[in-house]
């Protein structure tokens, strides 16, 4: 793999934000600590609980009582995805962190097809070959980014809000995160590219949810993405990109 240094193996940090995901933490934990001990040196699993009403975090911490690999970063109140997405960024270890949603609508397994392409990138960004979500959030997810590549000039990424990424960790800390909602991929991506790292796609497959409820369909979370989006979009034109 062009992951490795010689014959080593990578080190990896995996961390999921999950919000009332309780039916399926633990099987994603499970599952995500097995494909790294076959795929890293070194590794870890975080989950980053983003103020559950139900038992994520006690899930999370029977979990890392068994394996101590298993960390749990408890937001005692719902503070937004990207403010998740943050805090699993900011407690990673390792040097590649590798990140998805809690839902479970990703094979982890697959993370073994991005490492060959990391040796010669700094963001490997997963794209959804064929999504397995309703129409109307099909139509909105292409409606938002149409619009972020209008605004930023991103290129060269087709699904941005695709929960499948793998980033080296220089990349997180060369780059201040702002925003705090549903529009922290752009935010990294537009971001990224602006500071010159390297990204690269691949496909990946999505499968439809099997417990729980989605929530970023929700109009205050649709709300909230278009309140940052332009606001960043205008805070970013008169600063810069903070980088």
């Amino acid at each position: 793999m062009a992951a490795k240094r010689g014959n080593r193996k990578p080190d990896i940090s995996a961390f999921f934000p999950a919000y009332n995901e309780e039916a399926n933490i633990e099987a994603l934990a499970l599952r995500t600590a097995a494909v790294l001990k076959k795929l890293a040196r070194r590794w870890e699993v975080i989950v980053v609980n983003d103020g559950s009403r139900d038992r994520t975090a006690e899930v999370a911490r029977r979990l890392s009582r068994r394996d101590p690999r298993i960390r749990l970063v408890d937001h005692r109140v719902n503070q937004g995805y990207g403010a998740a997405v943050k805090s699993g960024f900011a407690a990673a270890r390792h040097e590649w962190i590798f990140f998805t949603d809690g839902d479970g609508q990703f094979d982890v397994g697959e993370l073994a097809q991005f490492l060959p392409l990391a040796g010669d990138h700094d963001l490997v960004v997963g794209y959804r070959v064929k999504r397995a979500d309703a129409l109307q959030r099909k139509l909105n997810a292409w409606a938002w980014g149409s619009l972020v590549k209008a605004l930023f000039g991103l290129r060269g990424v087709r699904d941005i809000d695709c929960a499948f990424k793998l980033v080296r960790r220089r990349v997180f800390e060369k780059m201040r995160l702002e925003t705090t909602g549903a529009m922290i991929s752009t935010e990294l991506l537009v971001k990224a590219q602006k500071n010159g790292f390297k990204i690269v796609e691949k496909g990946v497959s999505h499968y439809p949810r099997r417990a729980g409820v989605q929530t970023g369909a929700k109009l205050r979370v649709i709300a909230r993405a278009f309140r940052e989006l332009f606001g960043y979009y205008f805070k970013w034109g008169r600063e810069g990109y903070g980088i």
